[in-house]
């Protein structure tokens, strides 16, 4: 392999294209790049900025997260998605509490052990937060570094995946590792998109296999598509007359895992089956929503209950008017929010 070529170039460009104000840039303290980084994971920069502040005033220390009640991470995390992240963030805190007296390490194999911090992951915190030298291969990498190099594949495939670290590590410099490695994800992330890339103001433009061969669109190859699944489920709105709707935590296993959500149920059927009486509810709009690997229609069902019915099973009666922090699903909290203010309580049939 010949000597690496691409950090000159790229951290010329960086220095006067690059990123520079984003929040979690300043101070860069691995705790504050650590969360920005598992934010930043399936999410786009410009939705995480504000999710990112929130969390940061709540949580200002590893020991304030590490120490939190699930409830108020989960609810600050809710409309993000892929909540197993907020999960696997505060167990992780509290595994730098017990197993590292509260200081985050700067060993890689230390960090890479903590919960939901893969490789890429751990080396973006350490070279970010401490310059050390650890390669990254996220998504932008790759798709950088496949584009440049014309590396036949497609993320996931054992081969691609050998070849593009290969690539990653041979190309990360020894010195200059944290500029380097904001400047190669920037580049990924606003040039070297996915689709209609900024070829024209790539620094790499003149020595990139994909644009010569006019293949930016082929390499890397996408993902081997899968047909997408619809499902349905019927979500049971109960509310109290007090104006509370009953929500239980979902299991931590699952979509909207540990989070707070009506009861639900694959028919309305069932869902009827566990109200007393022979009452119906009232059905609301459907709500469409996409999940990574399929489409889910949720039919609300809404019915008033007296004050003093008690559904079967555990949870908590959600006060509209002064809800408690807890996690809601987004598709959820929209719905909530339609119930404000409350409807017609002809609309609801007393139970």
């Amino acid at each position: 392999m010949d000597a690496p070529s691409l950090a000159p170039l790229l951290l010329a460009w960086h220095a006067d294209h690059g990123r520079h104000d984003l929040p979690w840039q300043q101070d860069r303290s691995a705790y504050r790049v650590w969360v920005s980084e598992v934010m930043l994971q399936q999410t786009q920069v410009s939705s995480v900025i504000g999710y990112f502040d929130r969390f940061m005033a709540r949580f200002p220390t590893l020991g304030a997260l590490a120490d939190a009640p699930q409830d108020d991470v989960l609810h600050l995390w809710s409309g993000l998605g892929y909540y197993a992240r907020a999960r696997n963030l505060q167990r992780a805190a509290q595994q730098v509490r017990d197993l590292h007296s509260g200081v985050f390490p700067t060993d890689f194999e230390a960090v890479a052990a903590l919960s939901g911090i893969g490789r890429s992951t751990a080396g973006a915190i350490l070279a970010l937060s401490g310059d050390q030298h650890h390669p990254i291969c996220d998504g932008n990498v790759k798709r950088v570094l496949a584009r440049v190099y014309g590396v036949e594949g497609r993320p996931g495939e054992r081969a691609f995946e050998t070849q593009l670290w290969a690539l990653a590590t041979h190309e990360t410099p020894v010195q200059q590792v944290a500029t380097y490695t904001q400047a190669i994800m920037d580049l990924g992330a606003t040039l070297c998109t996915r689709r209609n890339p900024a070829c024209d103001r790539c620094p790499f433009a003149a020595k990139c296999v994909a644009r010569a061969s006019d293949r930016q669109h082929e390499l890397p190859a996408p993902r081997k598509a899968r047909e997408r699944p619809s499902r349905e489920c019927v979500l049971l709105l109960l509310r109290r007359v007090d104006g509370s709707l009953w929500l239980q935590r979902r299991p931590a296993r699952g979509i909207w895992g540990g989070l707070w959500a009506p009861p639900q149920f694959d028919t309305a059927g069932e869902a009827e089956s566990l109200l007393p009486g022979a009452a119906d509810g009232h059905a609301l709009p459907p709500i469409d929503h996409a999940f990574t690997h399929y489409d889910l229609c949720i039919q609300p069902l809404l019915l008033r209950v007296e004050d003093s019915w008690q559904p079967p099973g555990e949870g908590q009666w959600y006060d509209l008017r002064n809800p408690a922090r807890i996690g809601l699903p987004a598709p959820v909290a929209t719905l909530l929010a339609t119930l404000l203010p409350p409807a017609q309580s002809d609309l609801w049939p007393v139970v």
